[in-house]
């Protein structure tokens, strides 16, 4: 199975399975987005992260991407309006574009610049107010 990673295709989209994205597979990577559901796509975030920007392919941090299985379990446990779980869950679309704009206006590799989103919402969550 690992001639996937020789095909020429549009969207690279590693699910179930992590560290994919590797030493031995990047080089052979033929694809222009690296968008799936598995967790930790990159088997070492930092030499990994640099190398798919370096290379010019667009990847979409699998914490991000991922983050409508979140938002859904919070709907439910909550008991909110299934409505506002699909506009939040719609969100991610705003949200992985800004992560990509900013990696390239900033020339930083997405996964950094999630993280970055992702500990400034943390500091905010003081000021933001959840439906109970």
């Amino acid at each position: 199975m690992d001639e996937i990673y020789d095909i020429d295709v549009d969207i690279y989209a590693p699910c179930a399975l992590g560290a994919t994205v590797n030493d031995d597979t990047l080089s052979r990577l033929k694809c222009s987005i690296i968008a799936g559901s598995a967790n930790n796509q990159l088997k070492d975030e930092d030499k990994h992260g640099k190398a798919v920007m370096e290379k010019g392919i667009i990847y979409a941090p699998d914490f991000a991407i991922n983050s409508g299985g979140v938002i859904n379990v919070y709907t439910e446990f909550k008991g909110l309006n299934p409505e506002w779980g699909m506009k939040k869950a719609e969100e991610i679309y705003t949200t992985i574009q800004n992560i990509i704009q900013r990696s390239a206006k900033e020339n930083i590799p997405t996964y950094q610049i999630a993280n970055r989103i992702a500990e400034e919402r943390i500091m905010a969550v003081g000021s933001v107010k959840l439906p109970m």
